[in-house]
């Protein structure tokens, strides 16, 4: 992902294809918040009407996500 390598602010675009999740699952966060047994919600700002997400708050959203080394350590598919 190179052409962010610069860039500190990313739009909703931008932000959906550095964390390779769709632009449907940056929306939904954003309108519920974080819920029980889902992906936590990236942090974003708002300038103006415009949501904009830093890379660097981006970076450390994706390290604190829990990592596993196979199904059986998170109770299995439908619940990771």
């Amino acid at each position: 992902m190179p052409k962010f390598e610069n860039k500190k602010v990313l739009s909703e675009i931008e932000t959906a294809e550095y964390i390779s999740m769709s632009r449907s699952f940056l929306r939904q966060s954003r309108m519920e918040g974080n819920r029980e047994n889902r992906t936590p919600a990236p942090p974003f700002i708002k300038i103006g009407r415009s949501v904009r997400y830093l890379k660097d708050d981006l970076d450390l959203w994706l390290s604190n996500l829990q990592k596993f080394s196979h199904l059986s350590q998170c109770g299995g598919a439908s619940v990771c």
